[in-house]
């Protein structure tokens, strides 16, 4: 690959812009607002999300979508999952035949429930490629080149390898999947338990309880995942097991740091007022109980979540209820969620 664009100067974006410039391919990072993309020119420098970490000389930043699509082989979506149909709608009276596609976002859209390839193919047309970049990843880890490892996964195996070998670095591994619901459920619905499991830190529950809450968690994304077409192994994986890990644990997960807040006892609206970020699970949780109900998967965590979200109940009683539902045997409903219904 010889040029790639990354849409969306968040830290995401701006850490696979760098990625792939540091590979020596040409990186153009798109930013909607002209001032952030001025201050990214003259500080050679995203100080808002990735301080001290210098662009190469082969980034380019822009807030023309013109200039950052100019002969672009590779299209990262790397924006928030709400506005990725707005912006990969702008990007489509533009595109050449044949580009690829990689989306680096984690979420369900919102009323549709699509996730985001799906709004990519929907935008863009079925004749352009779609891979999904998912796993445990830190873009401030791999902006300072820390040893990381994903999945790309794709409908597409030559896609999907093209990206695998042009993205791939010593600080960077890929892995591919064909299994692209897996993959993108397991990265949009480990948010929503990364929550959760804030809220177990808030509480100050313990070490006994965050490992059960990771192990059910994962049992409850695996169901669902499974329900709509997705495979077991995929879940148990790097973008599923791997990914729920990190951000339930990692220091830097913003859905984590939410949680924790609301198990402190304030309001999701004063925590959300004061992030600069975006933390998708806040976004994802109604939407994963509405995926849960179409498709007749049992989503217990989820829904305490979602309730604990709209104000409907207190952190301390939705772990309550959680610990007071009737006991079952460990694999109850698996057997149904491994298959399609």
């Amino acid at each position: 690959m010889r040029t790639v664009t990354v849409l969306g100067a968040g830290g995401w974006g701006t850490a696979l812009a760098i990625h792939v410039a540091r590979l020596g391919t040409q990186a153009r990072l798109w930013a909607r607002n002209a001032g952030h993309v001025d201050r990214l020119r003259q500080e050679r420098c995203n100080t808002v999300y990735l301080p001290d970490v210098l662009f190469p000389s082969g980034l380019l930043p822009t807030a023309s979508l013109e200039e950052a699509l100019e002969g672009s082989e590779c299209i990262v979506s790397a924006v928030p999952s709400h506005v990725t149909r707005q912006v990969i709608r702008q990007v489509a009276p533009l595109l050449r035949t044949g580009v690829t596609f990689v989306s680096a976002a984690k979420g369900i859209e919102r009323g549709t429930l699509n996730r985001m390839s799906e709004i990519i193919t929907q935008e863009a047309g079925a004749s352009q490629r779609v891979v999904v970049l998912s796993g445990p990843s830190f873009a401030f880890e791999l902006a300072r080149e820390k040893t990381t490892a994903v999945v790309v996964a794709s409908l597409d195996s030559e896609a999907a390898e093209a990206v695998q070998a042009g993205f791939r670095s010593s600080a960077l591994r890929l892995y591919v999947s064909g299994d692209v619901t897996g993959v993108e459920m397991g990265g949009a619905m480990k948010n929503v338990i990364a929550i959760a499991a804030g809220v177990v830190e808030g509480l100050g529950l313990g070490p006994n309880a965050m490992a059960a809450l990771i192990t059910r968690g994962l049992a409850e994304i695996s169901r669902l995942a499974c329900a709509m077409g997705g495979s077991r192994e995929t879940l148990s994986g790097l973008s599923g097991l791997g990914d729920l890990i990190l951000t339930c644990t990692g220091g830097l997960s913003r859905n984590r740091q939410v949680g924790i807040e609301l198990g402190r006892g304030r309001p999701v609206s004063e925590i959300l007022a004061g992030m600069r970020t975006v933390a998708e699970g806040v976004r994802t949780t109604e939407a994963a109980l509405e995926l849960g109900q179409r498709f007749r998967v049992e989503l217990p965590i989820v829904t305490q979540m979602a309730d604990v979200l709209a104000g409907r109940t207190e952190t301390r009683v939705a772990v309550d209820t959680l610990m007071l539902r009737r006991q079952r045997a460990e694999t109850d409903g698996d057997r149904e969620a491994a298959r399609p219904l």
